[in-house]
């Protein structure tokens, strides 16, 4: 028997069935663990080869658009496939701007919330909170032809776009007992805008530092698209149902929220706090390979080559530390990059810095708290996320996602009373759970 194999080198996994060997004949299922070999769609949207650390954006090179772009320029190529006309580029960015600002009752989801609560968990409810706020733009009440129209497409688009600011913005400002991030003056760019609603205390004659807003900017298009990596893929996972975009792009937040994902530059900021000194740096790395430490920032899924977007963040880094003064943690960080690229330990393993490791320097030097980081991450990945929302909507081969699973549970028995059950149970006592302790976390954080 023989399967093709397309121009792409791909196999289509159900003609797998049609090979049966014993049992019920049901045919080969791959049992591909985190989905490393598995493609599920067909995009156009962005490109990586990890083995020789490239990344492009709809076939334009990531170090031409940091050099020349800005974020909502790369927003639209991102979503539209193309560069923006001048007239384009206009009306994307007044569109965008228009919706700015977030009603009162999604102020009051996120003001209602513990006040030591996550910022991601903060955004997560304020992007749900404003889904509510648009029926006209959920399909379980509109019907599933909500989205059919471009038009309607486009405005979801520049909803969210434009909403994250605000939301981000919401969720810092709580923290310091202020509760409604006032919308900022006409004018601004993208991340000067969401500068403004943090640090103006409503003073409309305040303008953020341009060189910070540029580093911002840049660092936003940087994190703005990576192909199908989990929080994307989550958001594909759950558009394929059908829901409306906003609760497809909370769920896609709530992946980025993990540590081993959005959150792993806050993970190496702790990591360089705890080295402290370049001068303990052989006795950490000498820890990492005998698994007693853990090396964050370095390696990747995907690249194993130097991530091209920790290139550029690199030597931003150095700008913004001309503006606010030089992090001493960056000593340790170069030092830390330059060692584990001389050992043969890591360079055997193909390991080299990736985004996280300077993005969380420059984060802490603009003033940022470092739970606030993947925020920070979320903000421009949203124009990721919509990117692949809009394609997928207009995808041939659209379905609701359903993976396989490889059974592995106990095949047939009988149900037993519960006379007859054993008195042991698989369950612990959740009862007998004690938390930690503010200092305990304290400790366990690094943050010390």
């Amino acid at each position: 028997m023989q399967i093709a194999i397309s121009e792409e080198g791909t196999v289509p996994s159900s003609a797998l069935k049609r090979i049966t060997a014993g049992g019920d004949g049901r045919g080969i299922v791959m049992y591909d663990p985190g989905y490393t070999n598995t493609a599920p769609v067909k995009s156009t949207i962005s490109y990586i080869d990890g083995d020789k650390g490239v990344l492009r954006y709809r076939g334009i090179p990531i170090e031409e658009l940091a050099e020349n772009s800005n974020y909502i320029e790369t927003a639209y190529l991102l979503l539209y496939g193309e560069l923006p006309s001048v007239e384009q580029l206009r009306g994307f960015t007044d569109a965008v701007a228009r919706h700015s600002s977030v009603s009162s009752s999604v102020i009051d989801a996120v003001s209602s919330l513990p006040h030591d609560s996550h910022p991601m968990g903060c955004v997560m409810v304020g992007i749900v909170a404003f889904s509510t706020c648009l029926p006209d733009a959920n399909p379980a009440m509109m019907g599933s032809g909500v989205y059919d129209s471009l038009e309607s497409q486009d405005l979801q688009i520049v909803r969210l776009i434009g909403a994250m600011p605000a939301l981000a913005a919401a969720a810092y400002l709580r923290r310091a007992g202020k509760r409604v991030p006032i919308p900022a003056p006409p004018g601004l760019s993208y991340a000067e805008t969401f500068l403004w609603m943090i640090d103006s205390g409503g003073n409309y004659l305040y303008r953020p530092h341009p060189g910070l807003v540029r580093a911002l900017d840049v660092l936003f298009l940087l994190h703005a698209e990576h192909e199908m990596n989990c929080s994307t893929a989550a958001v594909r996972h759950l558009a394929s149902s059908g829901v409306d975009v906003f609760t497809a792009t909370s769920g896609a937040v709530g992946a980025l929220y993990g540590p081993l994902h959005g959150g792993a530059n806050e993970a190496v900021l702790r990591m360089l706090a705890r080295i402290g000194t370049v001068d303990n740096i052989a006795a950490f790395l000498e820890g990492v390979k005998n698994k007693k430490e853990k090396l964050f920032g370095f390696g990747h899924r995907v690249y194993k080559n130097y991530d091209p977007r920790a290139k550029q963040i690199k030597s931003l880094a150095e700008e913004v530390f001309s503006i606010v003064g030089r992090d001493p943690l960056i000593n340790v960080a170069t030092a830390l990059e330059e060692a584990a690229l001389k050992d043969e330990y890591f360079v055997k393993r193909k390991l080299f810095p990736n985004v996280d490791f300077y993005s969380g320097l420059i984060y802490r030097a603009m003033g940022f708290p470092a739970d606030f980081f993947t925020v920070l991450f979320t903000i421009p990945r949203i124009a990721g996320y919509l990117s692949h929302w809009r394609e997928q909507l207009t995808d041939p081969d659209r379905k609701i996602i359903r993976p396989q699973q490889v059974y592995m549970g106990e095949w047939l028995r009988p149900y037993a009373t519960p006379q007859a059950r054993p008195v042991t149970s698989p369950m612990h006592d959740p009862h007998s759970y004690v938390p930690p302790t503010n200092e305990e976390r304290r400790v366990m954080s690094g943050d010390h």
